[in-house]
């Protein structure tokens, strides 16, 4: 890991200790050694109040690479989560997490948080990722809503 790579992750973690969004939560996880990774975390996105995902508190993976700031963390929920920006893999398909698109190496953790929360109940559908639940919410929203509310039952705390 370069060191502006450590040197940024420190002070993100550093930042979000202090002041974090309430029922989010993010932390990096254990190696085999029982140290710290700073490269990889554990963060939950609470679904937002008064919208069909209010429910959850949905797990994210979040992956930074070595060139981190200056390319994006993979950012990831888990593999089949139902949602037309996800990819069947969990990947998450948002501008600010692709570095040809809207990444910005002073996107911080908390934004990219809020903006998957923002994400969750606002589908980009200029930016298909899955075609099940593309087209459920572009053609028959009460599946969807159906779909959704059963997956949130999955993620509550």
């Amino acid at each position: 890991m370069s060191s502006l790579c450590l040197q940024r992750l420190q002070e993100e973690r550093k930042k979000w200790r202090k002041d974090h969004p309430f029922g989010f939560y993010a932390k990096p996880t254990k190696k085999a050694d029982g140290s710290m990774n700073l490269q990889k975390w554990e963060a939950g996105v609470p679904g937002k109040e008064g919208t069909i995902w209010q429910e959850g508190v949905y797990p994210l993976t979040i992956e930074y690479p070595d060139e981190y700031p200056s390319k994006p963390p993979k950012v990831r929920l888990p593999a089949g989560f139902y949602h037309p920006n996800v990819y069947p893999s969990g990947t998450i398909c948002l501008s600010i997490l692709n570095e040809d698109q809207d990444w910005r190496p002073a996107i911080t953790l908390k934004q990219i948080c809020l903006g998957i929360q923002d994400l969750l109940d606002a589908p980009n559908i200029k930016s298909p990722a899955q075609e099940p639940a593309f087209r459920a919410f572009s053609k028959n929203k009460d599946e969807y809503k159906k779909k959704i509310l059963l997956q949130a039952k999955q993620y509550t705390q």
